[in-house]
């Protein structure tokens, strides 16, 4: 019986469904792409197996990531959070993901959707690497930076050009699978 290859990384009880079923997979849902950003922005600095042990206290914090309710969140709602250890307590980070629910809400009033917006980048085409195993993925690209200039100019914060390029990875803008790993197979076909 053949064993199933995986990307490298995806080697934990919490990576390995991460990685089986929503890493690189495109995703135009608005609301799956609020959640992806917020937690994109609280894992700098940190492992995203941390963010993923505490992904379910998120979507509970976060009203299940729907951008319109975390706009309105004040002083009471970030202090909870603040005292919440189910999630990164990092007060700018906490700040800022409200900070840009506001704005993504802006950039999908004006665009349709935020979908929309974010897919036009790519022409609506995920950009497939599928790169060697063990060839390193870049930390950013011109397409990330450019993304995440775009992104700040709008009001965002916590999106430099790693933080985008891992959330483009994350929302399968870009689907960097390891050439041999049963995901690369299945997107190839």
């Amino acid at each position: 019986m053949k064993s199933i290859v995986r990307c490298a990384w995806a080697n934990s009880d919490l990576s390995i469904p991460y990685h089986d079923g929503e890493w690189g997979v495109p995703s135009h849902d608005d609301r799956h792409l609020f959640e992806m950003l917020v937690l994109e922005g609280a894992q700098a600095g940190l492992s995203w197996e941390t963010i993923l042990r505490k992904r379910e206290a998120y979507r509970r914090r976060y009203e299940n990531f729907e951008p319109e309710i975390v706009a309105g969140f004040g002083a009471r709602q970030i202090e909870a959070m603040i005292s919440d250890a189910g999630l990164v307590r990092n007060r700018r980070k906490i700040e800022s993901s409200i900070e840009n629910a506001r704005a993504y809400i802006e950039i999908a009033r004006t665009h349709g959707s935020f979908s929309q917006w974010l897919w036009a980048y790519v022409d609506g085409r995920p950009i497939v690497t599928h790169r060697p195993r063990g060839e390193a993925l870049p930390a950013s690209t011109e397409l990330s930076t450019r993304i995440g200039k775009d992104l700040h100019a709008r009001g965002f914060r916590f999106v430099g050009p790693t933080i985008v390029y891992s959330y483009l990875q994350a929302v399968g803008i870009v689907d960097d699978h390891s050439a041999d790993c049963f995901r690369a197979e299945a997107s190839a076909k």
